[in-house]
């Protein structure tokens, strides 16, 4: 019987056309998530208008889908590292849809809340099992670019619900627009179920699945004997989650862990002031930009971002991570610094929606790139945990942000909103400096 190292096997392999499928895949439900993550922010002005509330209203109900995501990062990737990365995937994105569905049906800010609450779960625990699969389906060469080129698909969720939003909502409404975004989700999610396989390390540390191991590696091109066995790669499936979680901060760990946490707080902090805050500031009468106006801008802050985190994950394969991610950091820190001085009104359109997209390139270019970090860091057993942990105690940052965005636009307007991206982003210069294990030059 002949016994294959499947790490091995798939790090050293060619990227085949299957295995390009996989992560279209997977990244398709992390496209969904990027949509159903950015429709309440283009959805505020309109229910803004039609309950008669103040925009400070609705900071409760947009900071409790990221703290929802907080405590769906942790679990998702534990379900993932134990029960399998796909079911905890998908599962996860029919929690949201199902959640974003019911959006549709409310008339309160309490209702929001909750709802908003609950589809926070969902959305976070889809974010470290899309990340783990599309690693663990690609060559070791390869994984940079894959694990960006799935992460990109958030801010591109995100240019499509702007645009979405630009059309839906002033013509048919904001509760036209929550239901599309619950019901097309679902139909995908049920679809993706039988397509989309389960991690290859996660299957070889269990032996009851390794027929359906072989039919995977076959699909990806490699030759796998009938009879093959395979080295066990993943955590056992009695493996406690405190365990994995006590791990990250052991001492060959703590330091990037912490790096990391820092990193994606300050980063998640500063783009989803923006995300959350961006069409409300654009629309306030003091501003003068139209529903549909401010949309797009924050459509082009996603998209800027689609373009730099392709880029990015580019720039890491040919010069490695600290180089690159230091570089976006810097240059995201002085654009958004540079904002202070944007006269924001519609005669200067051209120019707003130039920077917002320069700006929002730059800053999710550098949120999205350090997932492909999180995964290099962490070993294929706590995976999933890792980068799970790490977004999670990030997502303090976006939770924060529907406040510290609330606070900025009414201590000093849009000029305070890019003084608070400024210095998040310095921060994040500092601590991705901190982190040791960066990916090298391929």
């Amino acid at each position: 019987m002949q016994t294959l190292d499947v790490s091995a096997l798939l790090d050293e392999g060619r990227l085949s056309r299957y295995q390009r499928l996989l992560v279209f895949g997977t990244a398709l439900t992390v496209v969904l998530d990027g949509v159903d993550n950015q429709l309440l922010p283009n959805a505020v002005p309109a229910m803004m208008r039609e309950w008669q509330l103040p925009r400070a209203a609705f900071a409760t109900a947009a900071a409790t889908g990221p703290f929802g995501m907080i405590i769906g990062g942790v679990a998702g990737g534990v379900i993932g590292d134990r029960f399998g990365r796909r079911v905890a995937l998908l599962g996860s994105v029919i929690t949201f849809a199902a959640l974003t569905l019911a959006i549709a049906f409310v008339d309160s800010i309490g209702a929001l809340t909750i709802l908003r609450f609950v589809a926070g779960v969902g959305l976070g625990g889809a974010m470290p099992n899309a990340t783990a699969l599309a690693s663990e389906y690609v060559p070791r060469r390869h994984r940079p670019l894959a694990i960006t080129l799935t992460i990109v698909c958030i801010p591109l969720g995100g240019f499509l619900a702007g645009l979405l939003a630009g059309q839906i909502v002033p013509t048919l409404g904001w509760r036209v627009m929550f239901a599309a975004g619950g019901v097309i989700p679902i139909v995908i999610a049920l679809a993706l179920f039988a397509l989309l396989p389960e991690s290859p390390q996660f299957l070889a540390g269990r032996p009851a699945r390794w027929a359906e191991l072989r039919a995977v590696l076959t699909r990806a091109g490699h030759s796998v004997p009938d009879d093959a066995a395979f080295e066990g790669v993943a955590a056992s499936p009695a493996a406690r989650p405190r365990t994995r979680l006590a791990e990250l901060l052991a001492p060959g760990l703590r330091r990037d862990t912490v790096g990391l946490v820092t990193a994606f707080f300050f980063c998640l902090l500063a783009i989803y002031v923006g995300f959350l805050w961006i069409p409300a500031m654009l629309a306030d009468k003091a501003v003068g930009f139209s529903q549909a106006q401010a949309s797009y801008a924050l459509s082009l802050f996603n998209f800027g971002g689609v373009a730099g985190a392709i880029a990015g994950a580019v720039a890491i394969g040919r010069i490695g991570s600290r180089p690159a991610l230091l570089s976006m950091s810097a240059l995201a820190m002085v654009s958004a610094f540079s904002m202070t001085g944007l006269t924001l009104n519609p005669a200067h359109l051209v120019s707003a929606m130039a920077m917002f997209a320069i700006t929002g390139g730059l800053l999710n270019a550098v949120q999205t790139t350090m997932y492909a970090l999180a995964a290099h860091v962490y070993p294929t057993n706590v995976r999933g945990t890792g980068v799970g942990f790490t977004v999670a105690c990030g997502r303090v940052g976006n939770v924060l942000a529907s406040y510290v965005g609330s606070f900025a636009l009414t201590a000093g307007g849009p000029t305070m909103v890019f003084v608070t991206w400024g210095v998040a982003m310095a921060i994040v210069l500092v601590a991705l400096a901190s982190v040791r294990n960066h990916v090298e030059a391929s």
